[in-house]
């Protein structure tokens, strides 16, 4: 199998639920008019208690100065499993419980941190640029590596990373966070980008206004549902996953699904948000980069008191193996699955009810084409 290193420099980051005001316009144009901006990847995600951005520097450019975006003070890069070489959008995608014991495992071990991004078409992991050498080098006796410059798919270089490397031995991950599951179910579905401007009012309603609509049977905490919404377009292909009240809002002739049509039941991972270890906390507005501010995240919100001064690296808290400890035992068991990282809590979408071929066609490289799941696989992808 071959690892990919995508040549998007992401950054993550955070907008209160209040606050989203301040940057619609910005956040429409990267959805609605890429064409006019030069992003390759944005997705947007929106949890009960945030909306969560992960947008490469060019898309982080169209998003205004202001102490109401928190940004973890680290950039991310993209990496992707595929095989049959190829693009993300032309190899056929493995999924994370298949990628859970020969990736995701091997990084919780050398305590390399991780944000996964799964979507209708792949699953991105993110780490941290600065960690990269120690990436491929944990990876590269598994997997060819390679990396995409230019829009081209070359070797990557050989970083050498060698003294003071220890290949660590494997360990027991238990789950030590609480978990929980809303009532909603989710599907996870896309769209042909040619269709998106017949749906745009819509989507806008959905992904910015939709808590102002009194809806007691996609919200209300008294039934169990939560508000989860995420959209993501990465290199011209669009992905969408929603529950199944808001997915009845869309016409259906629009959306790509399996052909099984299957629903995802949410396991969201932590009882208060995981957060962030440590933020840059500094009175006033933060400077990060040249003309963007950050502000840490709401000390009360966390749980916990955060007194720090100076300039300190956000650290997820994945260095003990969030994902790994959800992943491993989805793959142990054979579970097909998603899994959706935000910056307060993580999300694993699991089939309901659970079947062997789940998580099985998806929409190919040219709109509604289906791919067949990869041999050997049992339908999971």
């Amino acid at each position: 199998m071959e690892l990919h290193i995508l040549e998007h420099r992401l950054q993550v980051a955070s907008v209160a639920k209040e606050s989203i005001p301040l940057f619609t316009y910005g956040l429409i144009k990267l959805a609605f008019l890429s064409s006019k901006t030069r992003c390759k990847f944005f997705s947007l995600t929106e949890t009960p208690e945030d909306y969560t951005i992960i947008v490469d520097e060019e898309g982080f450019l169209e998003l205004p100065s202001s102490e109401h975006l928190s940004v973890a003070d680290a950039t991310w890069l993209a990496l992707n499993v595929v095989s049959g070489g190829g693009s993300f959008s032309s190899s056929q995608p493995i999924g994370v419980t298949k990628i859970a014991k020969s990736v995701i495992a091997p990084l919780a071990d050398q305590n390399i941190s991780v944000f996964m991004l799964s979507t209708y078409q792949t699953d991105f992991i993110l780490v941290r640029e600065r960690d990269l050498p120690f990436v491929t080098h944990t990876l590269s006796s598994e997997f060819t590596i390679l990396r995409v410059v230019n829009g081209e798919t070359v070797a990557a270089e050989n970083l050498g990373i060698t003294n003071g490397f220890v290949k660590p031995k494997m360990v027991q991950r238990p789950v030590i966070h609480p978990l929980s599951s809303p009532s909603n179910r989710f599907c996870v579905t896309s769209l042909d980008p040619d269709t998106l401007p017949a749906v745009a009012t819509l989507l806008m309603d959905v992904m910015f206004y939709s808590n102002g609509v009194k809806d007691p049977m996609a919200a209300g905490e008294d039934c169990g549902h939560i508000r989860f919404f995420s959209f993501s377009l990465i290199e011209g292909y669009i992905s969408l996953v929603m529950d199944v009240q808001t997915q009845q809002r869309f016409p259906s002739n629009l959306l790509f699904t399996s052909a099984s049509g299957e629903l995802w039941k949410m396991v969201r991972i932590g009882g208060q948000p995981l957060g962030f270890d440590r933020v840059k906390n500094v009175p006033g507005k933060a400077q990060t980069a040249p003309g963007t501010m950050m502000s840490a995240p709401d000390a009360p919100r966390l749980g916990r008191e955060m007194e720090v001064a100076g300039h300190f690296d956000l650290r997820p808290k994945d260095e003990c193996g969030i994902v790994a400890q959800i992943s491993e035992p989805l793959a142990a068991a054979d579970i097909p699955a998603y899994y959706i990282s935000t910056f307060k809590f993580d999300h694993a979408l699991v089939s309901v009810p659970h079947r062997p071929g789940g998580r099985g066609v998806r929409a190919g490289a040219h709109g509604s084409c289906l791919l067949p799941p990869p041999a050997g696989t049992g339908g999971e992808h």
